[in-house]
């Protein structure tokens, strides 16, 4: 364990021996730091917090803050993060209120610089928050997604898996899984076809994803229209069935 001198390290905090604490940084009590997970300077890790291993807080992060919620009465909440995400300079990330107890962030996540997360968010693995994303209370971030720098994003807002969302935009309705979305209001441009391809989708999957969406996004159907044909002729396909399930239980509404 290499702790800093300057570090300020509750006794009841559990470090795990090879973390390492930078100057100045505080480890409150009721915490726990995994294996490998490097703490910098200035960096505030708050009562409640739960960190994987091989995790990097950067400089002056403050991590499982208080919620910014006035029903908040400090009840013993929490923060988890998984293993191998690094969480980067002066980022938020608030622990959860009595709705969920828990905020979490998934494994293998990049939250840059001045990303805010509010309480009671649940973001999976894989997921990319570029520079000065605001996710604003209850949002649900899917695997693999990427926001783009400077996105603000609405309570309960539901982002699905390997969607990827252009910078300097808001989010105020559920975008559905594989697609691309951009344009303020925000909307639909078309299918995370890059994205998809890195992670070894097959061009006859993508064919099938991006077909769905021709129907969803059909000017002559609505959406319970579009929801039927879907239904109707890839009902059977397992990555139909995920978006199918995504629309309909879409609590804000799709983006157009």
């Amino acid at each position: 364990m290499s702790i800093h001198p300057t570090a300020v390290i509750a006794p009841t905090a559990e470090l795990a021996e090879d973390v390492t604490v930078g100057p100045f940084a505080i480890v409150e009590e009721d915490v726990v730091i995994g294996t490998g997970t490097v703490i910098e300077s200035h960096a505030v890790i708050h009562s409640g917090t739960r960190l994987g291993a091989q995790c990097r807080v950067y400089h002056g992060a403050s991590v499982g803050g208080r919620p910014q919620d006035l029903k908040y009465a400090e009840e013993q909440t929490y923060l988890e993060v998984g293993d191998r995400t690094q969480i980067r300079e002066f980022a938020t990330l608030h622990r959860g209120t009595t709705d969920a107890v828990t905020t979490r962030i998934g494994s293998d996540c990049l939250l840059m610089a001045y990303v805010h997360v509010a309480h009671d968010c649940q973001i999976g693995d894989h997921v990319i928050l570029s520079n000065a994303v605001n996710l604003a209370g209850h949002c649900r971030i899917e695997d693999w997604v990427i926001i783009g720098g400077m996105v603000p994003v609405h309570q309960f807002v539901h982002i699905g898996q390997h969607a990827f969302i252009g910078g300097g935009v808001r989010v105020t309705r559920d975008v559905p899984p594989f697609i691309l979305a951009a344009g303020e209001p925000l909307k639909y441009t078309g299918l995370n076809r890059v994205g998809l391809e890195r992670r070894g989708f097959s061009t006859e999957r993508r064919e099938v994803i991006k077909n769905c969406y021709r129907k969803i996004y059909s000017a002559s159907l609505n959406v319970s229209q579009a929801v039927q044909a879907v239904q109707d002729q890839f009902g059977g396909d397992e990555d139909a069935r995920l978006i199918l399930d995504f629309i309909q239980h879409a609590e804000r509404g799709i983006i157009p």
